[in-house]
């Protein structure tokens, strides 16, 4: 009756997020009085995987096969399923990313088990298995219960936090059975942006909206975002007009984000973008009007015009004050 965490690498090195996830896979073991499993897939260096032991992993069970280096969540949750059946596993957990998303619906299928995606918490009972999770995008939250024998759980991240609890390192190989059909579809080339921070997994945002008048004005939002090492971000209106890429709109109807810090500038407020960022930990707000709805939510606020506040606001964190 373990639990398994399914430990995502990036090109070989765990991120925060991941720490978050083994973190809640040892409580929710603590409370069902089993072990804490961690399943890494690809290659991933040994002194890299005994991080996890920071955090509770009481086994790691490393698939360290060069094929699995790029993720299929086909081959990805066929290994996972190997895994659970092996150790005779109860409940997966996973993170509620673009990975976990793309593998828990397939891996519920192979497992026959229940899944209860994007929670926000431990269980609030076992017996019946009952927990928390949002709906409608963030603007609610349902309380669900999954019966089934085997649970799968995809974690929204910053929900849980981040708790060391230190375990003694124990390392296994697995070597899973995998045909040859499996690897049919090949990956050519992969294309990166070096230096650009990928959104969904950005600890800080630094988003914009109409207010910043047009795509020319944008050199300060990117200034500031680089020296706080932050991921950029816009609301719709401005990804629909073409002055940034839809890929960093935010929002109901774009990417749902959970920072630890996410800055809106020029940004009214719209039930739609709050319902994308309303899981951010700390909002900061800069309008030059004062009504508007964003400040609502907002943490802090300024009020004040965008192209004077913040080149400001860049220099006193360039020069660490």
């Amino acid at each position: 009756m373990s639990v398994i965490a399914f430990a995502k690498n990036w090109e070989g090195k765990f991120k925060k997020s991941t720490y978050e996830l083994v973190s809640y896979a040892k409580e929710l073991a603590f409370r069902l009085n089993t072990q804490t499993l961690v399943l890494s897939i690809g290659e991933v260096e040994e002194s890299e995987l005994e991080k996890l032991v920071q955090y509770g992993a009481d086994k790691i069970i490393s698939v360290d096969d060069s094929r699995l280096n790029i993720l299929s969540s086909r081959i990805y949750a066929e290994v996972i399923s190997q895994v659970v059946n092996k150790e005779d596993a109860s409940y997966v957990i996973l993170s509620d990313n673009n990975s976990g998303k793309a593998i828990s619906p397939r891996l519920s299928v192979k497992l026959k088990a229940g899944l209860a995606a994007g929670v926000l918490d431990v269980p609030k009972s076992l017996d019946p298995f009952v927990i928390k999770k949002q709906v409608f995008t963030g603007k609610a939250f349902a309380y669900v219960q999954i019966d089934s024998e085997k649970k799968i759980l995809t974690l929204s991240k910053n929900s849980f936090g981040i708790v060391e609890n230190p375990t003694s390192l124990n390392l296994v190989k697995f070597t899973p059975e995998l045909s040859d059909d499996l690897f049919k579809i090949k990956v050519k080339s992969v294309e990166s942006s070096d230096n650009k921070i990928i959104l969904a997994d950005a600890d800080i945002v630094v988003s914009a909206g109409r207010g910043m008048k047009s795509a020319d004005n944008w050199q300060p939002v990117e200034d500031l975002a680089s020296v706080m090492g932050a991921a950029t971000a816009c609301s719709r209106p401005v990804s629909d007009d073409g002055w940034r890429g839809h890929e960093e709109h935010v929002g109901q109807t774009g990417k749902v984000i959970a920072p630890n810090l996410y800055f809106a500038i020029g940004i009214s407020g719209a039930i739609q973008h709050v319902a994308g960022v309303s899981r951010s930990k700390c909002i900061v707000a800069i309008n030059t009007d004062p009504e508007a709805p964003i400040f609502s939510v907002a943490d802090y606020g300024v009020v004040g015009d965008a192209m004077i506040v913040l080149p400001e606001l860049t220099e006193i964190i360039r020069n660490g004050e």
